[in-house]
């Protein structure tokens, strides 16, 4: 591992578990977001950017207040609701055809449909939800800021990194380019739209509690918002999910009577997230197994774990065999939309 790779890994990790502790010191039911939200944003930076830092504040603040209302409002009401939803995850979709909205049009679409679906719950508390997600958004700063500033970017000068600059902006321009395809961006932005609709009404009209991991799997399928794209991604999901999930059981078996130790469970799950880091900080489809496996890992240790109550070893295999199910009819979901799409949208289809 060569050192910018271990600084990355060091960063990420750091914002894993230091999001964790946070958790456990406050008692945050729905503290998960403060240990995957830091994960998410050092995963796309290597230096301070406060740019992603306050899109990422005001994209959840800004879906938290649209829900609060659209369900205040509009819940007695469904086709009034389906409306104000259908317009609110177009915006979305349309953000997210755009590179630099792309964060907020995803971070709104995921969390939106997450907090739609709970919310349709009766006796769920939106407000102490949507307060904990908050809070959560707002720890991710500093935590982001500490990592950077203990494991700061090594400053190398390489004959190496001067001549894969061109490269990489090639890279860059070419996918510019395909963004830059009218048609091609209208077909994304309806492919995501029909999809999110699809998922809103599926788990409103179906009793599917306990469906954070399902629902979360077909946006993150949905992420490249292309055919090619988005299989490539259904395969790492399975496979992330399976090694988080395994992680996940193999924490619970070795600390078994020893897991109400709020020390030796940070302990745990800071080795395992070391593991999965590193694959993070390596990038490409690496980096998607490692996501997967973090949500996987982090999901059910925060929300169905309770130590010498309840554990999670259920809630592990059903979150595994759901996501599956979600991975693979969303795909399916995609390849009929995307064909669809381009026979009543004549344009050449993205490769990618």
């Amino acid at each position: 591992m060569n050192v910018v790779t271990l600084r990355k890994t060091q960063r990420i990790w750091f914002g894993c578990v230091a999001g964790l502790a946070v958790t456990l010191v406050f008692g945050w039911w729905y503290g998960l977001f403060a240990a995957l939200l830091p994960m998410f944003v050092l995963t796309q930076i290597d230096r301070w950017n406060s740019g992603i830092i306050m899109q990422l504040i005001i994209a959840v603040a800004w879906v938290c207040i649209q829900v609060t209302l659209i369900v205040g409002f509009l819940q007695p009401y469904p086709l009034l609701m389906t409306l104000a939803v259908g317009l609110m995850l177009m915006f979305k979709c349309v953000a997210m055809t755009h590179k630099s909205t792309y964060l907020f049009g995803y971070i709104g679409l995921l969390i939106g449909s997450i907090l739609l679906n709970f919310a349709s719950f009766n006796g769920f508390d939106l407000e102490e939800f949507v307060m904990g997600l908050i809070a959560s958004t707002l720890v991710t700063a500093p935590i982001v800021a500490l990592a950077l500033y203990l494991f700061p970017e090594p400053k190398i000068s390489s004959p190496l990194a001067l001549t894969a600059e061109p490269a990489a902006t090639k890279s860059r321009s070419h996918v510019d380019n395909q963004r830059k395809d009218h048609l091609g961006m209208v077909r994304q932005a309806l492919l995501g739209w029909l999809i999110a609709m699809a998922a809103f009404i599926l788990f409103q009209v179906a009793d599917l509690n306990d469906s954070l991991s399902a629902q979360a799997s077909i946006f993150i399928v949905l992420t490249p918002m292309t055919l090619i794209g988005s299989l490539a991604v259904a395969k790492i999901r399975i496979i992330g999910t399976f090694l988080g999930c395994f992680a996940g059981m193999l924490i619970q078996l070795t600390l078994y009577t020893w897991s109400n130790n709020a020390l030796l469970f940070l302990l745990a799950y800071a080795i395992a997230a070391w593991i999965f880091c590193r694959w993070l900080a390596l990038g490409n489809i690496k980096a998607g197994i490692g996501f997967s496996a973090m949500s996987a890992l982090t999901v059910p240790l925060t929300t169905s774990f309770i130590p010498e109550q309840q554990d999670a070893f259920f809630s592990i295999c059903y979150r595994f065999s759901s996501i599956v199910v979600a991975v693979i009819c969303t795909s399916l979901a995609i390849w009929i939309i995307h064909h669809f799409l381009v026979r009543i949208i004549k344009a050449k289809p993205l490769s990618c």
